[in-house]
């Protein structure tokens, strides 16, 4: 895989990127430390939760002006993929809607109409023109969208500071674990 990643090099010498100056040569940027990781992974958490579309540019400044793991603030935008997106977004939804007090449609069976010829447009929308047709889309995510903006916004924050206090706390069983495998070998030796 790294094959086909750029290296630190190649970022560093990319005229596009020479304005950032000193600044690319941070080395949290490039190097994996347990505090440079976890910022980056509690970053693409947090973009891979509230942003559908371009999370890994997103991700990968917010790790370039928080000093955090690049490669890995990339990498962990990937929590929401074309797999996860229904089950995420499901789940926001509800969250939001217990939040604000309405529980809306629990299944997709149960949606309003007009929301699947929102995304399909229907015949009968075409006869009344395209205005009707984007005011019945307004609507309806206008509807959809504050309980399933504010579940996203919840979710991503509160995913985001588990997933660095979870990074935290597996590279520290993981270097204790490494040192107390010597210890061991000596011992029943």
């Amino acid at each position: 895989m790294r094959r086909f990643l750029p290296t630190e090099e190649s970022i560093k010498a990319n005229r596009f990127l020479r304005w950032l100056g000193p600044r690319l040569h941070e080395p949290g940027l490039w190097h994996l430390n347990r505090r440079a990781v976890a910022r980056g992974v509690a970053i693409g958490v947090f973009f891979g939760f509230m942003i559908p579309v371009a999370q890994i540019p997103a991700a990968a400044i917010g790790a370039f002006f928080a000093r955090a793991n690049l490669l890995v603030s990339a990498i962990a935008t990937l929590v929401s993929n074309p797999f996860t997106y229904a089950p995420i977004y499901y789940a926001a939804y509800r969250l939001g809607g217990f939040l604000l007090g309405h529980a809306g449609p629990a299944t997709a069976a149960d949606l309003d109409p007009a929301l699947v010829h929102a995304v399909t447009p229907a015949l009968e929308h075409a006869a009344s023109g395209i205005g009707a047709w984007l005011s019945d889309v307004w609507t309806q995510m206008a509807a959809y969208g504050k309980p399933l903006f504010l579940g996203l916004g919840i979710m991503a924050v509160t995913l985001s500071i588990v997933s660095y206090f979870g990074t935290l706390f597996v590279w520290r069983m993981a270097v204790l674990i490494k040192r107390r495998r010597p210890q061991r070998l000596r011992a029943g030796a």
